[in-house]
């Protein structure tokens, strides 16, 4: 069985489960449909798509769940776009078509759990959102009036109840839910094979190419031909520019702390924070005497902190200030999320391409709700069904909502491009430690070098294969990152997370692993860096 994972650290969820492992597809293949990303959002397009009797082909670069899913806290609440914000940049029937699609995708699930008997503690709970102390907490009742305005069950309440501490005025939003994410992949993946689907990992999608009638995914393993295309695959790596332009990657951080069995409510909590802290509880075994607490927060755009784990100290921070019954850390991680400049996720036709490729983006922190939105969605679509949610997440409109924070971002990624006017980040090699990496400038080159835990020095090109920025190094996931569209590569340079389809480019090492002398700087002439 293959446990999933892309990165340095590991979640609960894959600890606490494993996943059916798939071949990689060897030669060409014919589908009504391919997916591309074997995520919940591309198989759970997968599996309804299966139930309308078409014949689907799904890949994976990694494997089932190995993406973002695995690393998420698997909660569904309300949209990190407050009611209110929605209502107030696109209208109340906009708000309303949001709250009707999140409780519609929550049903979607628990229908799932239920009719293929997928055991992955699945459970509705309320959810709860308060305000800081320096926050108004009248901005709090707008967000309840807006919400009930957009037929979603709330309740303004003086307190969180049954926690530790006073959280002062609170928004209740009943019917929500949480489950382990990995558990119901598998489950569900194990129901769309039965229905007749086909599953291949370690197979990457390069290109897609084509027209309205039919198109080509090439693939690392063969090409295979389809009426239509999926690309759930968290961003989209077949539009080089245009989505790229409308949302930012953000890196998020949770930990998991053991907390006294029953002495934490079962409920999902969230503040007014920016970023913002949310909690969930997780019982891992139930024999065990305790919980786990699931705390998540920290975000920073990603490739934008070269030494994140701070952030873990952060989080874990404030869990003892406001649980003081909080034991142990278990489990330190991090995920990718995609935020969209106006906030509904990006869902349905790709505007770049024919009419019959479809992407699944922009989930920013209700990746489990959206990208269940968007199954049900991008399925109507290629069933030919109208669908009430099209244009609210349709990936071609236009930002006007938040224009301020997506002008903001733009120049935050041109900003990036500058870096290819400055030094490297260390003037000898000899600087990087043990399990570390840094820039390195080789005349007019970028150099990504990281020293392994026995002192090897390994260089790849720090030139994003997507488009070209200069990647940082992230010494909590030992990856490198880039700091403009989000792309992620492990230490040999393969690819982590798109958009980038290809893999950094290695230098030339000698045979003892350390890097040869550097030539075009004057700092590296007649010198032989080495551990």
């Amino acid at each position: 069985m293959l446990r999933a994972t892309n990165s340095a650290s590991a979640s609960v969820w894959m600890a606490t489960s494993t996943v059916p492992e798939f071949p990689m597809l060897a030669g060409d293949l014919n589908a009504d449909v391919c997916v591309i990303g074997a995520g919940i959002a591309g198989l759970t397009t997968a599996y309804l798509l299966s139930l309308e009797g078409r014949q689907v082909v799904l890949i994976d670069a990694l494997g089932v769940g190995a993406g973002e899913t695995g690393r998420t806290t698997a909660h569904f609440f309300p949209p990190d776009e407050w009611y209110v914000d929605l209502e107030s940049g696109f209208g109340t029937e906009h708000a309303r078509l949001v709250g009707e699609s999140f409780s519609k995708a929550v049903d979607l699930v628990e229908t799932i759990v239920q009719r293929e008997h997928i055991d992955c503690e699945f459970e509705r709970l309320d959810g709860y959102l308060y305000a800081l102390p320096d926050n108004e907490h009248k901005e709090l009742g707008k967000e309840c009036e807006a919400a009930r305005r957009a037929g979603v069950e709330v309740e303004l309440l003086p307190r969180v109840p049954g926690l530790s501490f006073d959280t002062g005025t609170c928004v209740r939003y009943s019917n929500q839910a949480q489950f382990h994410p990995l558990k119901y992949l598998t489950g569900l993946a194990g129901a769309f094979i039965r229905n007749g689907g086909k599953i291949y990992c370690g197979t990457r999608a390069l290109d897609v190419s084509g027209d309205n009638k039919l198109q080509t995914v090439s693939t690392t393993g063969g090409n295979i031909q389809a009426k239509a295309v999926v690309v759930a695959t968290n961003t989209p790596f077949n539009d080089r520019v245009v989505m790229h332009t409308k949302q930012a990657g953000y890196q998020t951080y949770v930990i998991g702390v053991r907390v006294p069995k029953n002495s934490v409510p079962r409920i999902l909590l969230w503040d007014t924070g920016d970023p913002y802290y949310y909690i969930r509880l997780e019982t891992p075994d139930i024999t065990a005497d305790y919980d786990l607490l699931i705390v998540g927060g920290a975000d920073h755009k990603v490739g934008q902190d070269t030494h994140p784990q701070h952030r873990y100290d952060e989080i874990e921070h404030w869990v003892r200030a406001h649980f003081p019954m909080a034991q142990e850390v278990e489990y330190r991680w991090s995920g990718e999320v995609m935020e969209p400049a106006d906030g509904p996720a990006y869902l349905g036709r790709n505007p770049m391409d024919d009419k019959n490729v479809y992407v699944i983006t922009g989930d920013s922190g209700n990746g489990m709700t959206h990208c269940t939105i968007g199954a049900m969605l991008v399925n109507d679509l290629i069933m030919g069904r109208d669908n009430p949610w099209e244009s609210l997440y349709a990936p071609s409109r236009k930002v006007r909502h938040g224009l301020s924070d997506f002008v903001a971002e733009q120049a935050n990624t041109l900003s990036k491009y500058g870096e290819w006017a400055k030094g490297g980040e260390v003037d000898n090699v000899n600087e990087i430690g043990a399990g570390e990496g840094a820039i390195v400038r080789d005349g007019v080159r970028m150099l990504a070098v990281y020293c392994d835990e026995q002192g090897g020095l390994h260089a790849l090109s720090a030139k994003c294969t997507h488009l070209g920025c200069v990647v940082h190094w992230n010494s909590a996931e030992r990856s490198w990152d880039c700091p403009c569209h989000g792309s992620r590569f492990d230490t040999t340079g393969e690819v982590l997370h798109g958009p980038a389809v290809a893999a950094l480019e290695a230098t030339t090492l000698t045979p003892d692993g350390s890097m040869p002398p550097i030539t075009g700087h004057p700092d590296y002439q007649n010198q032989k860096p080495g551990h």
